[in-house]
């Protein structure tokens, strides 16, 4: 007969802290980014052919669906680079107290929504234009 073992706390019993939250977002956005390039490269390949292909490329750019997408692409993209530019200054050894940490992990989220809302709202207002 085995004895039961009590068994390990696990993410149910554990909160997150928000750093290890953000640290899954930039995992998270590296995906999304590197899912999203392929679209980004065929969109300047129309934009470079010219009038005719990108009038095609327009239809499709319409639809909601595909501005939503665009627009989570740009903020993956903008949290992606607060992020990175968060764990370069880190590198340097700094940083690492939990105030600081603190600061640095609502710095990057506000950081990354306000960014990606003047790129959106940029990117909008051309469009509109």
């Amino acid at each position: 007969m085995q004895k039961e073992r009590p068994l390990s706390p696990h993410l149910q019993v554990y909160k997150l802290p928000p750093t290890a939250l953000l640290s899954i977002l930039h995992r998270g956005t590296g995906v999304v980014l590197s899912l999203g390039t392929p679209f980004l490269i065929y969109w300047l390949m129309q934009l470079a052919a010219g009038p005719a292909a990108y009038a095609k490329l327009e239809v499709c750019l319409a639809y909601t669906i595909v501005q939503l997408a665009i627009g989570g692409w740009a903020f993956a993209l903008c949290y992606h680079l607060c992020n990175g530019i968060r764990h370069l200054v880190m590198d340097t050894g700094r940083g690492y107290e939990l105030n600081v940490l603190r600061k640095s992990d609502l710095a990057v989220a506000g950081g990354a929504l306000v960014l990606s809302a003047i790129v959106i709202g940029a990117a909008w207002a051309g469009g509109a234009a």
